[in-house]
């Protein structure tokens, strides 16, 4: 794993609190399954694929991801352990050259970025013209996103997130010169309500996890 100082309190706390987060996945697991069977949907089977915002591969690695990256070392030792080539680094300044990967998944990360607009356009130079972006993101206007946002001040994980809704995403998509999007989206339910694999469906509006497909035409 390449070295990079992790300093912005965004990071900062997922490297603090790496056990806690990861132990996530398994308190919520058919949340979870729903929201990685959404994006297995979008994402291509072949190809050079990198996860911008790995975490602790908990998306990447059982996609078949090929490359994680992520500022926070702790966390990547997890998604080393599960099989990925980690580099440690931020969305914003991707250490990688242009047009080397066929695409590339970025779930929930824009929440924690400093900045969303650098991170879309850092993608978008990575990656190879016709290639894909796929993105998984929880609608601020869902319920769920609702829920997130009320519990800011006593969750170590949301205190200093930034939500999204679909249309604001579209347009970070569009100003990084990315088009021919396709939308899906899943979790229809309260997590504490939640029993089984929620399915996913077409569009947005509905789901509090939505997943976006775009290219690089160019």
């Amino acid at each position: 794993m390449k070295g990079v100082a992790v300093t912005n309190s965004k990071r900062s706390v997922f490297s603090k609190d790496h056990g806690r987060y990861d132990a996530w996945f398994d308190r919520h697991q058919m949340d979870y399954y729903s929201e990685l069977l959404a994006a297995r949907a979008f994402l291509p089977y072949c190809g050079l694929c990198i996860e911008i915002g790995a975490g602790t591969g908990r998306f990447g690695a059982p996609l078949g991801v090929g490359v994680g990256l992520d500022p926070s070392e702790p966390m990547l030792r997890y998604a080393q352990k599960r099989g990925m080539l980690c580099v440690q680094g931020v969305a914003e300044a991707l250490p990688f050259k242009d047009s080397l990967f066929d695409s590339a998944l970025i779930v929930t990360t824009i929440c924690f970025v400093d900045d969303s607009k650098i991170l879309f356009s850092e993608a978008y130079r990575i990656l190879k013209p016709g290639a894909c972006v796929v993105v998984g993101f929880i609608d601020r206007n869902s319920p769920l996103g609702k829920h997130y946002q009320s519990i800011r001040a006593e969750n170590v994980f949301y205190r200093d997130a930034t939500f999204y809704s679909p249309e604001d995403v579209e347009e970070l998509l569009v100003d990084a010169g990315f088009r021919r999007q396709a939308w899906g989206q899943t979790l229809f339910q309260s997590l504490e309500g939640m029993s089984e694999i929620e399915p996913l469906r077409e569009n947005r509006g509905e789901g509090a996890f939505v997943v976006v497909k775009a290219h690089k035409i160019f």
